[in-house]
């Protein structure tokens, strides 16, 4: 299993009139976890788009645990459990500066041609990146 986190400030746009974080910016929130998660590993998904490969969301699932607050520095845990193939899956946990846990979900992401528009399998370069963390 592949693990990495990142953090991220809490911006005042980006809360609704109680001061919560609205709960459609968690999406946005697992994708600078998933962006930053592949440019630690050694492959900015800029790459995969230069290669011509598009990586779109599938599925996306969310549980809210305790709202998340202006300004405050989230910590965004973000694993790739399982080797990817076809498809792509993230899991994410979000905690606040009291390292209480806010937010957990997961995102399924497909490889794509960029071409052809159809499925194709994550590139080789992916691939040797991933496999020693998946190694049995």
């Amino acid at each position: 299993m592949y693990e990495v986190q990142t953090k991220i400030r809490v911006r005042y746009g980006e809360t609704d009139q109680m001061g919560y974080v609205y709960y459609g910016n968690y999406a946005s929130y697992y994708e600078v976890a998933r962006v930053e998660s592949l440019r630690q590993l050694g492959f900015a998904y800029r790459e995969l788009e230069e290669i011509g490969i598009m990586l779109p969301v599938l599925e996306n699932k969310s549980k809210y645990h305790k709202p998340a607050k202006y300004d405050e520095l989230l910590t965004i845990k973000v694993c790739i459990p399982e080797m990817p193939a076809l498809k792509m899956k993230f899991c994410y946990q979000i905690f606040n500066e009291e390292n209480l846990l806010i937010n957990s979900g997961e995102t399924t992401l497909v490889f794509i041609k960029k071409a052809t528009m159809k499925p194709c399998r994550m590139p080789k370069v992916m691939i040797g990146l991933l496999e020693p963390y998946f190694v049995a």
